[in-house]
């Protein structure tokens, strides 16, 4: 997971569906230069889409003819658990 979060066009797509869940290739591609000045071919989005999902970290599901991708903060949630927030001493 650590590897797939190393990568800032791929956190940037982790923003991108957080602002809203189900989105196609296409939206997200839109989003990521719209929102976040990253121009990317949507090969090179579908790859590091790819690499999240096998990392947990976004889900999709077949709509028709579209993918639909999602967010799973799961395995965030997990890294949390194992590594508590601690005071300042």
């Amino acid at each position: 997971m650590y590897d797939a979060l190393a990568a800032p066009a791929r956190r940037a797509i982790l923003d991108v569906l957080t602002a809203r869940d189900h989105q196609s290739l296409f939206e997200i591609t839109t989003r990521l230069l719209g929102d976040h000045d990253i121009s990317l071919t949507r090969q090179a989005i579908s790859q590091h889409l790819a690499v999240l999902e096998e990392a947990g970290l976004v889900s999709s599901r077949r709509e028709g003819r579209t993918r639909l991708h999602s967010l799973d903060t799961r395995p965030l949630r997990a890294i949390a658990r194992r590594w508590p927030d601690k005071e300042p001493e």
